[in-house]
């Protein structure tokens, strides 16, 4: 097939392998993402994962402020795309760029649409104790991932999958999904199918609050909750006052007091939860590294009988 004319849209490195693969394939006029944003402790300017890899391909990269003044979607009209790929953006695009590529918006979504619309599919997907997940190529419109499906592939949610982990498998997958859709997409064979809407769920963009683990309920849920905002936010408990992060949930048998430290097992430090038994195999305190709960714990014990909360 000839080679499409594609401005591309993404952000993290989630989105990086569908630039690598467009690239190989196709002339990319554009790369759009984000702004270097304030990163560390030093606060130290950080670019995005897609702008490293642009520069190093030599791709004409933009970074807007905004979006809704027309001077984006002028620019990029100049270059004649005839495709927008748009992978983890992290912005919505307003009306007068949907309409600017000759073959339309496309969107590789995580997830299995019309499940987990919004920023952060990956991390609710695991939250919520989901045991498959998936990609899917949307043609993109007004409404918040409503559009048309063109391609999906599914992939299953593994008992230890983090939400990193997760990421890091489905980046390529999406990326193999869409440039296998793309020449489709070209020749106009392609035939998406409507959304239900009536099912759909959502996936809003995660907040620090959202880390705070409740030993109330069972351990099950708390071990989702930990894996899904792994990497961030990160799970967090309240120990002497202060938030500690804990890492690498194992389900153990057991019973104790809802957020009861019983003691360290092989697994990591294990506590009670409203049901069962959590095991954290490695925990950072505020200010520390994080490290394997049994380093950790030699140097700062954890009694049992403490009570850890939120």
């Amino acid at each position: 097939m000839t080679a499409l004319r594609i401005v591309f849209f993404g952000s993290p490195e989630f989105a990086v392998p569908s630039l690598a693969m467009v690239a190989q394939v196709h002339e990319v006029v554009g790369v759009v993402t984000q702004p270097d944003r304030p990163a560390g402790r030093g606060a130290k300017l950080q670019s995005p994962a897609v702008k490293v890899l642009a520069g190093e391909l030599g791709l004409s990269i933009l970074q807007p402020l905004k979006l809704r003044d027309g001077v984006l979607a002028a620019e990029l009209a100049a270059r004649r795309p005839d495709v927008f790929v748009v992978v983890a953006y992290g912005r919505i695009l307003p009306p007068d760029l949907l309409v600017v590529p000759r073959l339309g918006p496309w969107n590789v979504h995580a997830s299995i649409l019309p499940n987990y619309r919004g920023a952060a599919p990956i991390q609710w997907a695991v939250i919520r104790g989901e045991t498959e997940t998936g990609v899917s190529i949307m043609r993109m419109e007004a409404g918040l991932d409503t559009g048309p499906v063109a391609a999906l592939l599914r992939e299953p949610i593994r008992a230890d999958d983090t939400a990193g982990s997760l990421a890091a498998r489905l980046a390529p997958v999406g990326a193999r999904l869409l440039v296998e859709t793309l020449p489709r997409i070209a020749n106009g064979t392609v035939e998406p199918r409507q959304q239900d809407h009536t099912v759909a769920t959502l996936a809003p963009p995660l907040t620090k609050p959202d880390g705070r683990l409740d030993f109330r309920q069972p351990a099950a849920v708390v071990s989702a909750r930990a894996r899904g905002v792994d990497p961030w936010p990160g799970a967090t408990v309240r120990l002497d006052g202060e938030p500690a992060k804990v890492f690498l949930p194992t389900l153990l048998p057991g019973q104790g007091q809802p957020g009861e430290v019983l003691g360290l097992r092989p697994q990591g430090l294990a506590i009670a939860c409203g049901t069962g038994v959590i095991a954290f195999s490695e925990i950072q305190l505020p200010g520390r590294k994080r490290m394997p709960a049994q380093a950790l714990l030699a140097g700062h014990p954890i009694p049992a009988g403490t009570i850890l909360g939120n």
